[in-house]
Order: structure tokens, then sequence, then C-alpha cells
């Protein structure tokens, strides 16, 4: 059986404009450089673009942030207050084990003239 690594990965479906935001504030707030933003649509069924008619989506934002174990409990309630995860329509999140994680480091660069 493979143990889990000592991480996890905390997913965020936010609408757009949100991800961005969050990804500063982590990094500012919380030290955290381990994240990554994806775009999609969807559509939800209380929605307010669910009554207008069929086939209109709103675009949303994936957010992936890979945390330490020991962490991880404190930076999913950091995202979910500030994303406003809490407001109707504010989006959804959820955490899980990661069987593997990597650090990867990019090396220093030179300055340039």
């Amino acid at each position: 059986m493979i143990k889990p690594s000592a991480h996890k990965l905390i997913t965020c479906l936010l609408p757009k404009g949100v991800g961005m935001r969050i990804v500063k504030a982590l990094k500012e707030e919380k030290g955290i450089y381990k994240a990554n933003i994806n775009s999609a649509r969807g559509l939800g069924k209380i929605t307010p673009l669910a009554y207008r008619g069929v086939g209109e989506q709103s675009e949303k934002e994936i957010l992936n942030v890979v945390v330490e174990n020991p962490r991880a409990d404190d930076i999913f309630e950091f995202i979910y207050h500030e994303a406003d995860i809490n407001r109707p329509h504010g989006g959804m999140m959820y955490q899980c084990d990661l069987m593997l994680a990597t650090v990867f480091v990019l090396p220093e660069l030179p300055e340039e003239d």
C-alpha cells in the first residue's frame, strides 16, 4: 500500500476573477507559492443563469493549492474566508491527500544588464 505524501491538495471552484486575488493573498499573507488557476465553464441548478434558458453558462476558475499537512486546515480556512465561499454562489472547495508531491524550485537567474 502506498502511503500518502506529507501534502494535501486544496481545490476551489470559484467565480471568474476571484482566483488571482486569492493567489496573491496566499503569497503575501501565508507564504504559499504552490498554486495554479485554470478556467472552466459551468451552470449550477440553482443559479441566476439557470432560469434564463438552456445552454447559458458562467465562467469559473479552478484554484489548486498544494499545502503541507500540518498547515492544510489553516490554509483551507483562510481561502474559505478570503474567497467568500460562505456566500450564495461563492463557489465550493475541498481538500484531499496527495499520493506524491515533489518540490520543484526554479534556479536563480542572473540579472540582465
